[in-house]
């Protein structure tokens, strides 16, 4: 019986390795029409051939995708990538022991719309994978002073982007990168052959410690206050991680920016206010017994063909760092693509910092688009940096043309090293504090990565009254400031800030999900000098509390009995029929405050939340799953029986509309966050 298993598994081997060897493969590079590759576009080919009729994968970081053992025949490519238009290539000749090469490049536009090529992609022979790239002695002796020899094979085609388990901040190589080096004295070069493995230099990221929120106890705490935050870095730094096949730090993952990231179908405001306020209760997904409270803001949406006037000055960061394509580069094509969308009103302009600062582009009038696209054209990066000169110089060119009731804004573009100048923190968030009292607000980009200085930029743009955004990708520069500019440019109520009483009768603890570093004092709460938030028009915000009913166990740290003095005897809850009838079936009170834009006074806004839980909705149900995802990323004590299979399942259930794709991508992430987790588990 032993002796016919084995010679079935030999004859099974042996089938398996003559479809093998009558096997060809499809593989290409996706870029974006400026040539910077797409990381995370999914890559499907489908042909009557295949028994499974499709499969797909997804590019790397550095564009590059592969189908291996692919039978002979002909076949459909469509490739799709959220904020692109999908393409789809078609008469692809596959044949036996070769190569079908199906390089894109994809274009800016909705998902809806599909680019059609018909025809034939050249066929490369692959018998040979062995690559090889001499350099010169003179070539090394160029290298930059951080680098070494190894920094040469980026410059060299087919090295891939980072994989996983490729620890940050460690030297050059990652992983075998290279096989073989071979200094050759007397021919005076060096000989490299290599694997197409990730190579990677030092990391200068920096990230601002986040100590998750506990559980507090109604009794010691009813109040829990913070300030609103329409950030969303941490969501588009997370994906680039998780698309470069690498785990986020757990200090760039801030769960209110990932779930702010999404926009959910809250009802628009009525009667004149600003925004709408939607509450939710449900069972917790993840812990049995607890509950999840929903508050949902819905900013009004001000969008028409008579738009609010806008007047912007970029400030543009052109030190040498930002010479990389998904730095400097990439700022150019999110900026081309805000000038095209300008009307004659609108006015522009262009400040840069690198050792000096100066005027790129004078404030220009919308229509003279010309002149702003060959400003751009010209922006070159190269020099040390200068932050604080520069914000000083594009401040002054807002405030001299500053349009009342208009938007009046500086927008940083950088990678947050601010090195030369005003380098003392504190002198530098005064400043920005000071200016925005003039209504000039300011609002960040960050890019790039290894030297991202993340905690630096939340804050800029924290003090200065504007948002935080991440552009990992052309889509991300195209959402941020085209497609979302009314959100992102437009405020339409500040000093936003949330009160929560909770009724002891029905809470016995809660536990605000993310927003660590937005925490308030209760007092903050009335007090209008009390800096907070931003809404932008048509802007959603999202917060969740995890509440333990009265009833169920309080999670709490175990703390040793006091040796000098006995705590104060608490004393015995009343029933709470005679405490307060009228309160009995309410979980809390929702109160907020708010400033009109130019406004310093704030008003307020109430509502109650009932106790009773009610079916999940498509608005929470998406929410908590990427709450869950953000706790899973962070490893969090609270987490309980969260995981990756359940998120996902319910993210797929209450997916809503997704025009935009982003939600299906966000799918995508989550089970890409899952092999990257088993894979680090199964390493340890």
């Amino acid at each position: 019986m032993r002796a016919r298993f084995v010679t079935l598994g030999v004859v099974l081997f042996l089938f398996t390795a003559l479809l093998s060897a009558q096997a060809g493969r499809i593989s290409g590079i996706v870029r974006d029409t400026s040539g910077a590759p797409l990381p995370g576009v999914t890559v499907q080919i489908t042909s009557p051939v295949l028994v499974e009729k499709v499969r797909a994968t997804l590019t790397d970081a550095e564009g590059r995708w592969a189908i291996n053992a692919v039978p002979p025949g002909t076949y459909e490519v469509r490739l799709t990538l959220a904020g692109f238009k999908t393409v789809s290539r078609q008469n692809i000749q596959v044949t036996t022991d070769f190569t079908a090469v199906v390089n894109v490049a994809l274009e800016v536009g909705p998902l809806s719309e599909v680019v059609t090529v018909v025809g034939q992609a050249p066929t490369v022979d692959v018998s040979s994978a062995r690559q090889r790239q001499t350099f010169t002695v003179e070539e090394l002796r160029e290298l930059p002073t951080d680098r070494n020899l190894g920094s040469l094979t980026q410059l060299v085609p087919g090295v891939a982007g980072a994989t996983a388990g490729c620890p940050s901040a460690t030297g050059v190589y990652c992983g075998p990168a290279i096989t073989n080096f071979n200094a050759h004295s007397a021919a005076g070069d060096v000989d490299g052959f290599y694997t197409p493995r990730y190579v990677q230099g030092p990391s200068r990221e920096a990230y601002a410690r986040v100590a998750e929120n506990g559980y507090r106890s109604v009794g010691d705490d009813p109040l829990s206050t913070f300030s609103i935050d329409v950030d969303t870095a941490s969501y588009a730094n997370i994906r680039r991680f998780l698309n470069s096949s690498t785990l986020p730090p757990r200090d760039a993952v801030r769960v209110e920016e990932m779930i702010n990231y999404f926009h959910f179908a809250y009802p628009q405001p009525k009667d004149g206010s600003p925004f709408s306020v939607t509450t939710e209760l449900v069972e917790s997904p993840w812990n049995p017994g607890y509950r999840l409270a929903l508050i949902g803001l819905q900013g009004r949406d001000t969008f028409d063909t008579d738009r609010t006037p806008r007047n912007l000055v970029f400030l543009i960061d052109v030190s040498g760092s930002m010479q990389p394509n998904d730095k400097l580069p990439l700022v150019k094509n999110g900026m081309r693509m805000l000038v095209d969308t300008l009307q004659p009103r609108d006015r522009i302009a262009i400040v840069v910092y690198a050792g000096n600062s100066g005027v790129v582009l004078p404030t220009t009038a919308g229509d003279q688009k010309d002149v702003m696209h060959r400003a751009i054209e010209g922006l070159n990066a190269g020099g040390s940096t200068n932050g604080g000169a520069g914000i000083k110089l594009a401040y002054d060119l807002a405030r001299q043309q500053f349009v009342k009731g208009g938007v009046n804004r500086v927008i940083l573009a950088t990678d947050g090293d601010f090195n030369v100048g005003v380098t003392n923190r504190q002198a530098l968030l005064a400043l920005i504090e000071e200016e925005r009292k003039s209504g000039v607000f300011l609002s960040v980009l960050g890019v790039g990565t290894g030297n991202i200085q993340d905690a630096t930029m939340e804050m800029l743009a924290d003090k200065g009254d504007g948002n935080y955004s991440y552009l990992d990708s052309i889509q991300e520069a195209q959402r941020v400031l085209v497609r979302e500019a009314a959100s992102t440019l437009v405020t339409i109520a500040k000093d936003v800030k949330i009160q929560i009483e909770f009724n002891p009768q029905t809470v016995a603890a809660y536990r605000l999900i993310g927003y660590e570093n937005r925490l308030l004092n209760a007092e903050d709460f009335n007090d209008d000098r009390k800096d907070a938030g931003e809404i932008g028009s048509g802007h959603s915000v999202t917060a969740l509390y995890e509440i333990v009913p009265v009833g169920a166990a309080v999670p709490s740290p175990a703390v040793d009995a006091l040796k000098y003095q006995q705590p104060p005897a608490r004393p015995a809850a009343r029933p709470a029929a005679t405490a307060a009838p009228q309160y009995a079936d309410e979980l809390m009170t929702v109160k907020l405050r708010y400033k009109a834009p130019d406004g310093d006074t704030s008003r307020l806004i109430s509502t109650v939340v009932r106790s009773r839980t009610q079916a999940m909705s498509v608005n929470m149900g998406f929410a908590s799953a990427v709450a869950e995802l953000g706790m899973l990323l962070r490893g969090s004590e609270h987490a309980g029986n969260a995981s990756y299979e359940a998120l996902a399942a319910r993210a797929r259930k209450y997916r809503g509309a997704d025009d935009d794709g982003y939600r299906a991508e966000f799918i995508r992430l989550s089970e890409v966050a899952k092999g990257l987790r088993t894979l680090q588990t199964a390493s340890r």
